[in-house]
């Protein structure tokens, strides 16, 4: 048994996409005994890819930790992710995404906002290599109604106050040719699913 499991230390096995949110609510909280492990963020273009890369983290760190958490909603996986967590004996985030445990599952199931497309802190920051590039508009820019003509308002989701990201996700929207909303949702049932697994 290492050191690490004899101190019964958590990992928090995340995608990349939460690291700036996980960090700040570790700091915050004193969270000193959950450690940090993150997936790369751009996995999430290809889902399919996603349980397996967590069941081979699960793999290579479970032997270091009293428990790990998987910092993952369904994320496209289909499922998928879920099973193999219960298979694996492995706690995770509820949710289909994380727009929807931001905001908070059960409030968001309510909304239905089908034609509204959101963008995280992290989405607003990483909008040309996680939704221009894939999607070719910077390349092919007349493509933007074909992905987009059925979506009628951008939601900024913002974790953090900061005019600058605010502008940014206006710009956005501007770009997609998009109705504009901010909601200030802080860090919502993440907060709470972290909270609970650190014993606070």
């Amino acid at each position: 048994m290492s050191q690490a499991r004899r101190e019964g230390r958590i990992l928090l096995l995340a995608c990349g996409a939460l690291a700036r949110e996980i960090l700040a609510l570790k700091q915050i909280n004193g969270w000193d005994h959950m450690d940090l492990h993150c997936l790369p963020a751009i996995l999430h273009v290809r889902p399919e890819k996603i349980t397996p890369a967590v069941e081979a983290a699960i793999a290579a760190h479970r032997a270091d930790y009293d428990r790990i958490f998987v910092v993952y909603a369904d994320c496209g996986t289909g499922g998928r992710l879920a099973a193999k967590c219960a298979d694996l004996g492995v706690e995770m985030v509820a949710g289909p995404h994380c727009y929807a445990f931001f905001e908070g599952v059960e409030e968001f199931a309510l909304k239905e906002e089908v034609t509204t497309f959101f963008l995280t802190d992290f989405l607003v920051r990483q909008f040309d290599a996680f939704v221009t590039r894939p999607l070719g508009l910077d390349r092919h820019p007349e493509l933007r109604d074909m992905y987009f003509g059925n979506y009628e308002t951008l939601v900024y989701q913002a974790q953090t106050d900061d005019p600058a990201l605010t502008e940014k996700a206006r710009a956005c929207a501007d770009r997609l040719g998009l109705a504009f909303e901010r909601r200030f949702t802080g860090y919502g049932d993440l907060a709470r699913a972290l909270a609970d697994q650190a014993g606070t």
